[in-house]
């Protein structure tokens, strides 16, 4: 999948205030796209749904 004009995105609740944060579409079936909110037409990363939920466990053990 490489058409994420449908997307709807939207920011991290742990944004900073200097605008350092990630966005998050979760519309499309399976599929979890993440971009950098400074650098919209920059990369984005998809995950599997279970992909992103494993990311989500490992990233609150380890903070």
């Amino acid at each position: 999948m490489s058409d994420l004009t449908g997307a709807e995105w939207r920011k991290s609740s742990r944004s900073s205030s200097q605008g350092n944060c990630v966005e998050v579409a979760i519309n499309y079936p399976g599929i979890v796209a993440v971009r950098d909110s400074k650098d919209r037409e920059g990369a984005t990363l998809l995950f599997t749904s279970h992909g992103w939920d494993a990311f989500l466990v490992l990233a609150r053990v380890t903070r």
